[in-house]
């Protein structure tokens, strides 16, 4: 003990105590630096104070409060400093900081609607600065500290909001549901459809990453707007709720009822039959709108036609108007497409395909994807003398949304089936119809005349048009049925242009580019292609030249 004045070994003592002061102190916080002070210079008594507090380097004061704290006794505290201690909050300095805060972050619930930064991105540097100008200096951490005390933290939009909400909304899934569990029960096949959104092809931003080296990031363009022409993959999906398995065909033309349709065509004919030999019956839940939405005409007439082919009862359940996310393909089938080609860009129709077709998932999903380059032209227009024809039987809840198409042929149309508003006569020269120009014999070309009428003839369903034909609806016009197939084989043949020959025919303005746009369409349901000659003739003269060299005379 040091019982005043300074007694032989205090030097001794002081340097002791600054050695360990040295290596202890930077490990302690505030409080423990200074109840260690207080411990040592109460063990040394009388003048310890003094010489801890120079062994320390640390002023009297400090280590007379660390001597008073153990003095009073208080149990042990995870506080560094008193109560109240340290610098006010921001919020109690300036009262109305809060409220001006909350006014630009809520300008509609609780603040000006006309606030500064209503339509800006609400950063904590944009509202710091607009504080700071209102009159509350204020840096832009101590806003994130406030708004996080207010409840506020960063987040995306959600996708909940459905907009109206149908009465029958939920009865609606509950009768898919138990039409479902009828149909699994019995062994039947039940499929979800629908369309992926489309994608244009080529060297476009992706989103999602994928694993590459460092600084070696795969290069696309610097914009997303698609090139002039760029082709487009649209994938439309079968899935089998039974089999856990997906049938994707990837088309570059429309996405209609036709291409539906002669999806589930080739679904059934490639793994359909052979997985359900026994079946009678099928089921197919479907969205409400798009090309197989519950008032498409097209897709009741091409379901019909698949039901009469296959001899099974077809039975379609749609989802009510928008609730196509709760369709069972969107998240088992294409939610995992979506993953497995994310940051991948989609340059060709064959990526597409082999990225669908590597498909899986842990729990056992396959897909089989293809590509479809058939054309399915737009504008397909269905009477209602035909729908009146259709084997269709609506069900008792909701006959729009709920019907079966029974597998039998469509009862005879009342009144003509096809009628020719006009019964011209040919325009084209006999010489036009040489094997030469047309490609096939003469009698070939007679027998082709008679699928393609027969052809029109069985399917009055469709006013056959083309988007860009002069009229929505296609009249028959001003040239023959022989007519308007001579043109159509001689353009997909040499290429020959639409103005030659209208005046070769003498035709109005405008009749032989309906005429194409008319037969081309039925000479793809009737699986004819017009071969591609080997060279082009797309003038008179080129025309004329054919002519000399055959020996034909006009």
């Amino acid at each position: 003990m040091l019982c005043g004045g300074r007694v032989p070994g205090v030097e001794g003592t002081e340097a002791v105590l600054a050695e360990k002061f040295a290596v202890l102190l930077p490990h302690l916080d505030e409080r423990r630096r200074r109840l260690v002070l207080g411990a040592d210079a109460r063990a040394l008594g009388h003048g310890g104070i003094r010489l801890v507090a120079r062994a320390a380097g640390v002023s009297q004061d400090t280590v007379s409060r660390g001597v008073a704290e153990l003095d009073s006794g208080q149990p042990p505290s995870g506080r560094v400093r008193r109560v109240g201690g340290g610098r006010r909050q921001a919020r109690e300095k300036d009262p109305r900081l809060v409220g001006a805060l909350l006014a630009l972050v809520e300008p509609d619930e609780c603040g000006d609607p006309e606030s500064p930064l209503r339509w800006t991105v609400k950063s904590t540097r944009a509202l710091a600065a607009e504080l700071t100008r209102q009159g509350h200096p204020v840096s832009a951490d101590t806003v994130a500290v406030l708004l996080k005390a207010e409840g506020f933290s960063l987040q995306g939009t959600s996708r909940t909001t459905e907009g109206s909400r149908h009465p029958d909304r939920d009865s609606q899934f509950r009768y898919i549901n138990e039409r479902v569990k009828e149909f699994t029960a019995a062994g039947q096949p039940v499929l979800s459809v629908d369309t992926k959104k489309k994608e244009v092809l080529g060297d476009y931003a992706v989103a999602g990453r994928e694993w590459h080296r460092t600084g070696q990031p795969v290069p696309v363009r610097t914009h997303d707007f698609p090139a002039k022409d760029a082709p487009k993959a649209v994938p439309y999906g079968v899935y089998d709720l039974a089999a856990d398995t997906g049938w994707v065909a990837v088309g570059c033309d429309g996405d209609t009822a036709a291409f539906a349709v002669a999806t589930l065509r080739r679904w059934w004919d490639g793994e359909g039959r052979h997985r359900y030999p026994t079946a009678t019956r099928l089921l197919i839940t479907a969205d409400a709108g798009g090309a197989n939405g519950y008032r498409v005409r097209a897709w009741k007439t091409g379901l019909a036609d698949l039901a009469h082919t296959i001899g099974l009862d077809i039975t379609v359940c749609h989802f009510p108007p928008g609730t196509s996310k709760w369709n069972s393909i969107e998240h088992r089938l294409f939610s995992r497409i979506s993953i497995n080609w994310r940051g991948r860009p989609l340059t060709s129709h064959e990526v597409v395909v082999n990225t669908i077709g590597a498909t899986t998932t842990r729990t056992g999903l396959t897909v089989h994807a293809e590509f479809d380059p058939g054309a399915y032209p737009t504008g397909v227009v269905v009477p209602d003398e035909v729908m009146a024809t259709l084997p269709l039987t609506a069900h008792d809840w909701h006959g729009t949304w709920n019907y079966t198409l029974r597998p039998q042929p469509p009862a005879p149309a009342i009144g003509p089936r096809y009628t020719d508003r006009t019964q011209p006569d040919d325009r084209a020269p006999d010489w036009l119809r040489h094997p030469t120009l047309t490609g096939m014999e003469r009698p070939a070309f007679t027998a082709l005349l008679a699928d393609v009428e027969r052809y029109v003839l069985d399917h009055p369903p469709i006013s056959l048009h083309h988007k860009h034909a002069r009229y929505r609806v296609l009249r028959r016009g001003p040239l023959s049925l022989s007519d308007r197939l001579l043109v159509t084989v001689i353009h997909h043949r040499w290429k020959t242009q639409h103005q030659v020959l209208t005046r070769l025919l003498g035709s109005p303005r405008g009749a032989v580019s309906d005429a194409i746009h008319e037969m081309t369409p039925v000479l793809d349901g009737l699986g004819r292609h017009i071969p591609r000659a080997p060279i082009t003739a797309s003038t008179a003269r080129a025309l004329t030249d054919l002519i000399d060299k055959s020996n034909i005379k006009p």
